[in-house]
């Protein structure tokens, strides 16, 4: 029984296809996939919300709930779930296991460019493509397929079990 063309090229086209996502996914081995929001990561935003409007202070300092720049905001939301974070971005961005940009779950850390050169802001992923962090006008959540934050995306991190 002969196979025609259209048969023989449609199973090549598919058994490409397998091999290919086969070794895209051993590629992206350090990466996670993205997990359904749970109870503790809701807790976390719900906790973080509290905070909206909050005035932003470069260089506030750590535990100071009065104001907050980026990094002591993420610092002080995770410490109230027992999760200690360095004091600054960058370093935080080392904490944690790295996150594809598509596989973000509510609570991962995500990190910017926003000087130019490296790491030098970090917010909380609140899910629907938004981030809850402290910016130039406080406490906000803002969009992250924003031009802006879109530009400036470096990578993420999970830090919360």
């Amino acid at each position: 029984m002969a196979i025609s063309h259209k048969r023989l090229l449609k199973s090549i086209l598919n058994v490409s296809l397998c091999a290919t996502i086969g070794l895209t996914a051993i590629a992206a081995g350090t990466t996670l996939t993205a997990s359904a929001a749970t109870e503790k990561s809701k807790e976390l935003i719900d906790y973080g919300e509290k905070y909206i409007g909050t005035p932003y202070l470069y260089g506030a300092v750590p535990y100071m709930t009065n104001a907050f720049d980026c990094s002591s905001f993420t610092q002080y939301v995770f410490d109230n779930f027992d999760i200690n974070l360095p004091r600054t971005s960058l370093s935080q961005a080392s904490k944690g296991t790295k996150v594809a940009k598509g596989n973000l779950s509510m609570g991962d850390l995500v990190f910017f460019k926003t000087n130019g050169y490296s790491i030098s802001h970090v917010a909380i992923y609140a899910g629907d493509n938004k981030i809850l962090h402290s910016a130039n006008d406080g406490v906000e959540i803002s969009d992250l397929g924003s031009s802006y934050w879109k530009k400036n995306y470096v990578t993420a991190r999970r830090v919360l079990n």
